[in-house]
């Protein structure tokens, strides 16, 4: 009777930590992605079609994301690991009314001057809404550097979702998102919160606090 308790209790921990875990491999595979680009510090899963990323994850250790805190930041760049039709450019953006808005946020990587430039690649760049991007997913991305300190490391993974026939903007014709999730995890420590936003300046900025865009990652579709 012992025996099969003990059974008991190791089998609902096991299943425990596979309904948690996150495998990045089941995202960013050749599967989904156009193209992988590995930027060392993070990657991108690439949509041709959409002239975007479709998911960027990376790791961030708490000893790092509040060292140095570079003020500096640096100017775009075209990602030139894409074939040039596919590539989007800073002056698609110009007049617009969209901000470039980081996938990889600067404010988790600007210990390293080499490094924060990583960040600044068109690749890992899409079109988010002015009070989206500077009053109400900027809080998440601070959340998320807090998490790595009080867990020592955590991994993030950025998706961004498209509808079929999104709108376009610049010469290039970039797809919008529709809307965009987070989901920042610790496998190992059986930690995972995702957080979801609409890609619209219709919202309440002074109202506005990240526990609104807190869901259950189930309803992300990302098992």
């Amino acid at each position: 009777m012992l025996f099969n308790k003990k059974i008991i209790i190791l089998l609902t921990i096991i299943l425990s930590i596979n309904i948690y875990a996150i495998d990045l491999n089941n995202y960013i595979n050749k599967k989904n992605c156009n193209q992988i680009i590995d930027k060392e510090i993070y990657k991108i899963c690439y949509d041709y079609k959409m002239k975007g990323a479709k998911f960027v994850s990376y790791k961030l250790y708490g000893d790092l994301v509040n060292k140095n805190n570079i003020k500096k930041r640096f100017s775009f760049y075209t990602e030139k690991n894409l074939k040039k039709q596919y590539r989007s450019h800073t002056k698609d953006y110009t007049g617009t009314g969209y901000d470039r808005g980081h996938l990889a946020n600067d404010g988790s990587f600007d210990y390293d001057n080499k490094i924060l430039r990583k960040t600044y690649s068109m690749a890992n760049i899409i079109p988010q809404a002015p009070n989206v991007n500077r009053k109400s997913w900027i809080k998440a991305e601070k959340y998320e550097r807090q998490i790595a300190v009080k867990l020592k490391n955590v991994n993030v993974l950025n998706g961004v979702i498209y509808t079929k026939n999104p709108k376009r903007i610049g010469r290039n014709k970039i797809a919008v998102p529709d809307a965009f999730f987070k989901v920042i995890y610790n496998n190992k420590k059986n930690y995972k919160k995702c957080f979801y936003y609409k890609n619209t300046n219709n919202i309440d900025v002074e109202k506005d606090k990240l526990k609104n865009h807190l869901v259950k990652c189930s309803k992300l579709n990302i098992y």
